[in-house]
């Protein structure tokens, strides 16, 4: 690929529509110094010094989109207390389209508070319901979603599926044969709850611990003949697209039955592996959006889940950092 074409990439993700469905979370970040342990319990005493809030699950995705230049909309549930309150606030201060976020009586926001000292997570808090939503805030929230595609049509659309309830088998099958009949690509980050109801989607990107759980498998060896195998059982219940496949440290595997391959990382200094998902899942759709090319969304979003865990904590991709490094892999 030539440096032209890959710009032009970049450039064109500022066109871009998404919509981002799932599950979203407030992500809270607690610095601080230890330096005793407790009288009281054999653990250590944190000294507070700074706090932090991101955004995270859905949220963090549909981040990701716009620090990669698109127009994002975010659709979930959040609770009707101050958390859900700031993270709405956050993701309109960061450009996000909050229109489509409902609140709940029945439901916290989750949140999730993480304890660090010099650079390491000592403890995490979670503050969360994983029940389904409701069947009288359920039917709401497809209506509202599927007016909005009507309407709008966005280019393409991702479920981020954190298990905390948003994304009921209903939900998904709604949402993506409406996708299927006006023609937005559809890309899922699944969890095990829902592994085989994302029917029909585009394009489906799991992590390997979660296609050994989906799909009861042990998986010992991840070789691309296995990972084929892997594909057509996924396709032959899901009948989807496109499988994408995350492997860790390993690097990538995608497949779209008619070309596969195995992707390896790159070398990095791994800080924190926390929210990488997010973004390989938003890079890789914006990019199989525009090119319809599986080889270089898959190139592509690699470095991209890749970069961001050489920061602490959840963190969005940079677009010139991922470009720069784009061009010296990509361009040779």
């Amino acid at each position: 690929m030539n440096k032209a074409d890959l710009n032009k990439i970049f450039k064109d993700m500022n066109d871009l529509h998404v919509m981002v469905v799932g599950d979203v979370m407030l992500d809270n970040y607690w610095w601080g110094n230890v330096d005793r342990i407790s009288p009281e319990a054999p653990v250590p005493i944190v000294s507070l010094d700074r706090r932090e809030s991101r955004l995270g699950g859905a949220a963090n995705v549909a981040i990701n989109c716009r620090a990669l230049g698109a127009r994002v909309t975010l659709a979930s549930v959040v609770g009707d207390d101050a958390e859900g309150d700031s993270l709405i606030r956050m993701a309109d201060e960061a450009g996000i389209e909050t229109d489509l976020i409902m609140k709940s009586f029945r439901r916290p926001t989750t949140t999730k508070v993480r304890i660090l000292s010099r650079n390491q997570q000592m403890m995490r808090l979670d503050d969360e319901t994983t029940d389904d939503l409701y069947t009288e805030e359920e039917h709401p929230f497809i209506d509202m979603v599927l007016r909005y595609l009507q309407r709008v049509k966005p280019q393409v659309l991702i479920f981020e599926d954190y298990n905390k309830g948003v994304l009921k088998e209903n939900v998904i099958n709604r949402i993506t044969a409406h996708c299927n009949e006006i023609g937005i690509i559809t890309a899922v980050d699944p969890k095990k709850k829902n592994f085989l109801s994302y029917k029909h989607v585009t394009l489906f990107k799991p992590n390997l611990k979660e296609v050994r759980e989906g799909l009861n498998l042990s998986l010992e060896n991840t070789g691309l003949a296995e990972l084929n195998d892997v594909h057509h059982k996924l396709n032959e219940v899901l009948e989807h697209k496109i499988t994408f496949i995350t492997l860790s440290e390993r690097g990538v595997f995608y497949n779209d039955s008619h070309t596969s391959g195995i992707i390896p990382s790159h070398i990095r200094d791994i800080a924190d592996v926390s929210g990488a998902g997010d973004t390989v899942i938003a890079t890789a759709a914006m990019v199989y959006a525009l090119t319809q090319n599986v080889h270089l969304m898959a190139e592509v979003s690699n470095l991209a889940g890749g970069l961001v865990c050489e920061d602490v904590g959840v963190v969005s991709i940079k677009k010139d950092k991922l470009l720069k490094e784009s061009e010296l892999v990509l361009c040779k």
